[in-house]
C-alpha cells in the first residue's frame, strides 16, 4: 500500500481526532474531513446525567441553591470581614417586622396565620445563621447543624408551598 492511500491521522482540539484522506488522483476536489469524537468517560456521563437533571428540577431545588450559596457567602464574609455579622444581625428583625405589618394591613386567622409565623420563623432563624457564620465561620459549633436544618425546613416548606405544574 502505497503512502498516497494511507490515512493520517491529525490531533486537534482535545477529545475530538481528525482524519484527513488525502486526496485521490484525477480529482481536483479538496480532500474529505472526517471528524471523529471520542467516546466520553464514564465520569463524565455520570456528570452529564446528574447535570441535567438538576438543570429539569432547578426551581424545585431553588432553596438548597440558595442555602449552598448563603453557606459559601458566609464563609467568604468570616475570612475577608468578619465584622460584616454587627452589619447583618440588625436584619434578622426584618422578618418579624414583615409579620406585624402584613398582620396589621391583611390579618389572617388560622392557617393563613401559622404560615406567616412559621416563614417569618424560618426566615428570622437563616437571618441569625448568616450573621453568626459570618462572624464565627459557618462550620464553628452547632451552625454546619443548624444550617443543614434550616435548609431542609425550606426546602420541605417549598415543596409544600410550590405550586404544582
Amino acid at each position: 500500500m502505497s503512502s498516497r492511500t494511507r490515512t493520517r491521522s491529525v490531533k486537534t482540539a482535545a477529545g475530538v481526532h481528525t482524519v484527513r484522506i488525502p486526496r485521490q488522483r484525477g480529482r481536483r476536489s479538496e480532500p474529505f474531513v472526517i471528524v471523529v469524537p471520542e467516546r466520553p468517560s464514564l465520569t463524565r456521563e455520570a456528570l452529564g446525567f446528574v447535570g441535567r437533571g438538576l438543570w429539569t428540577f432547578r426551581q424545585a431545588l431553588a432553596p438548597t441553591g440558595l442555602s449552598v450559596l448563603a453557606f459559601l457567602v458566609a464563609g467568604l464574609l468570616h475570612v475577608i470581614a468578619w465584622w460584616s455579622s454587627l452589619v447583618i444581625a440588625p436584619a434578622a428583625a426584618a422578618p418579624l417586622g414583615w409579620l406585624l405589618v402584613m398582620q396589621r394591613r391583611h390579618p389572617a386567622r388560622s392557617t393563613a396565620l401559622a404560615w406567616r409565623i412559621g416563614l417569618a420563623t424560618l426566615a428570622t432563624l437563616a437571618a441569625v445563621w448568616l450573621a453568626l457564620a459570618a462572624g464565627f465561620g459557618p462550620l464553628a459549633g452547632p451552625l454546619a447543624l443548624l444550617w443543614l436544618l434550616i435548609l431542609i425546613a425550606a426546602q420541605t416548606a417549598w415543596l409544600i408551598i410550590r405550586p404544582s405544574r
